[in-house]
């Protein structure tokens, strides 16, 4: 899910640590946010696990390991399929969430760009969205493939640009309220940390890295949930950076972006309540 700094010291081969200011403004929006992100965004984000693991190939005995695993959605998915789990997250709340969802995994705090594993410790590593949460994304890339054997497979997942419509609904709410971005939170990464997120754009950021055998492809669905609770368990919680957004505003602004929420929701929904919102996400893998 979300993968923030924190100081484990040096281990063996890892790069030296460098937080940006999107780092810690990740550190600040997903504290204390685990529940209402597994309440809500995390049954989004799990629809890409099934398929992030068939391309990784995790079976019976593959050591595997969940780079920011959130709520332990790919971890208890990994288990089910008889690997070798281990599991890290940089939020503790999250990784207590993890450790109950998958009981047989090794679960533990732990940070891109410095993992506490030795060189080539996994057969697999896989990363659901993990990349959109750090501020060097070449970097936490390049932990990833240290961490990962020769002919091992890393595979990743992050959310396309521009956003689906549905992705796209809090941002217009917002905007259309007339919402100011606070200072402290940054616009997005530095030009030279960035890179395009589409197919080619996550295909090239992998092969740059040295990974062999790089394929990049489009997964789309609706995500379908309640309206109501879409809200209530997202920005009016706090949860990521639209969360966060909205929460740094006054009452009047943030009833007005729940005022264009309503509106512009309706546009996806069933007549019930129901919102059907199409979500588009890239996932990658390659082989070290």
């Amino acid at each position: 899910m979300v993968l923030i700094y924190f100081d484990f010291g040096r281990v063996r081969g890892a790069p030296v640590s460098v937080v940006t200011g999107f780092d810690q403004s990740e550190r600040l929006i997903w504290a204390g946010r685990a529940d209402a992100y597994a309440g809500g965004f995390a049954k989004l984000c799990a629809h890409t696990v099934p398929r992030l693991l068939d391309v990784a190939g995790v079976g019976p005995g593959t050591r595997m390991l969940d780079v920011g695993t959130g709520p332990g959605t790919a971890a208890a998915a990994g288990c089910d399929r008889g690997a070798s789990v281990t599991a890290v997250d940089a939020e503790p709340g999250m990784v207590e969430l993890a450790r109950k969802a998958a009981p047989a995994a090794e679960v533990r705090v732990a940070v891109l760009p410095e993992l506490p594993f030795s060189d080539a410790t996994f057969d697999v590593v896989v990363g659901n969205f993990v990349l959109n949460h750090v501020g060097r994304p070449s970097a936490a890339l390049a932990e990833l493939l240290r961490v990962v054997r020769p002919g091992g497979r890393i595979a990743l997942t992050i959310w396309s640009a521009p956003p689906a419509p549905g992705q796209a609904l809090i941002g217009r709410a917002i905007k259309a309220a007339g919402a100011v971005r606070p200072p402290h939170l940054p616009a997005g990464l530095a030009a030279e940390d960035d890179f395009p997120r589409d197919e080619s754009g996550l295909g090239a950021l992998m092969g740059s890295a040295g990974l062999r055998e790089a394929a990049c492809e489009t997964l789309r669905w609706d995500h379908r949930v309640d309206a109501e609770e879409w809200w209530s368990r997202g920005p009016a919680a706090g949860v990521a950076f639209g969360g966060a957004f909205v929460q740094s505003q006054t009452p009047e602004i943030r009833a007005e972006i729940k005022r264009y929420f309503d509106l512009f929701g309706a546009e996806f929904a069933d007549g019930s309540g129901v919102l059907a919102l199409p979500h588009a996400a890239l996932l990658a893998h390659a082989r070290r």
